[in-house]
């Protein structure tokens, strides 16, 4: 097999045995790394060591990836101009920094009737939106609410 690493004299094809006594001389591990190359490749490493790096660069990768979060806003059916106008300031706001917003026009008793109005009112905040986020799915009713979730636009 061959045996690479570090601390290894000439990188050449060892016999199973000779690589193991190296080895255990150095007080090291004997990995394999490849078994389907021809020959086998091993490498002498401190397998201890090698694992708790492999964690802590784990540990890393999740602390660096990105956090998304999601902000409500919510409509009522019959939502005024300047109430909607302000409630886009603010979903423009929430974009520009990353987070998701999801929009629902919330039905109470009878208004349900007016499920139109509320999605005519989500697709006209998805539009005005367009720059800041783009709609991740059409407006849908689930029971008492109509929902809209809207990602932020990436920046070039």
């Amino acid at each position: 097999m061959r045996v690479v690493g570090d601390n290894v004299p000439e990188q050449k094809v060892y016999p199973l045995q000779e690589a193991l006594r190296m080895a255990a001389d150095m007080e090291l591990d004997l990995v394999e790394i490849s078994p389907n190359a021809e020959p086998p490749v091993c490498k002498i490493i401190d397998y201890q060591k090698y694992l708790y790096q492999q964690k802590k660069k784990a540990k890393e990768m999740k602390a660096n990836a990105s956090k998304v979060t999601i902000k409500e806003i919510r409509f009522g059916p019959n939502t005024d101009e300047h109430d909607f106008q302000f409630k886009l300031k603010h979903a423009q706001s929430f974009l520009e920094e990353g987070s998701k917003v999801k929009a629902y026009v919330f039905f109470k008793g009878r208004s349900i009737l007016f499920s139109e109005q509320g999605e005519k009112l989500l697709l006209r905040f998805a539009v005005e939106l367009e720059n800041y986020g783009k709609a991740e799915q059409m407006p849908k009713l689930e029971g008492k609410r109509m929902i809209m979730m809207i990602a932020p636009v990436k920046k070039k």
